[in-house]
C-alpha cells in the first residue's frame, strides 16, 4: 500500500474514531444535541440507536487500523476469506 493510501486510510480510521466517541459516549450532550438538530428528549430516546451506531463504527475502525498494521499474509488471508466464500460456497 503506497504512503498515501495509509495517510488516507489512517485519516478515516480516526474519523470512525471520533464518531464511536460522539455517538456512544458524548450522544446527549448539548453540543452533539446541537449539531443533530436533537432535543434533550429525543437524544435519549435514542441514546441506544446511537451506541449501536457508534459500536459499528469502532468495528469499522478497528478494521482500517488492522489493514495497516497487519503482515501481508494476513490481510491476504482476511480477504479470502471475506470475498472467496460465496465461490465456495455456491452462490
Amino acid at each position: 500500500m503506497s504512503v498515501i493510501a495509509k495517510i488516507l486510510v489512517a485519516l478515516i480510521a480516526l474519523e470512525h474514531v471520533y464518531f464511536l466517541v460522539l455517538e456512544m459516549f458524548l450522544w446527549t450532550a448539548p453540543r452533539t444535541r446541537a449539531a443533530f438538530g436533537m432535543t434533550a428528549e429525543q437524544a435519549e430516546q435514542t441514546k441506544v440507536l446511537a451506541g449501536n451506531q457508534g459500536l459499528y463504527n469502532g468495528f469499522l475502525a478497528a478494521g482500517l487500523i488492522w489493514s495497516l498494521i497487519a503482515p501481508l499474509a494476513y490481510a491476504t488471508a482476511l480477504a479470502d476469506l471475506g470475498y472467496g466464500r460465496y465461490e465456495y460456497c455456491g452462490w
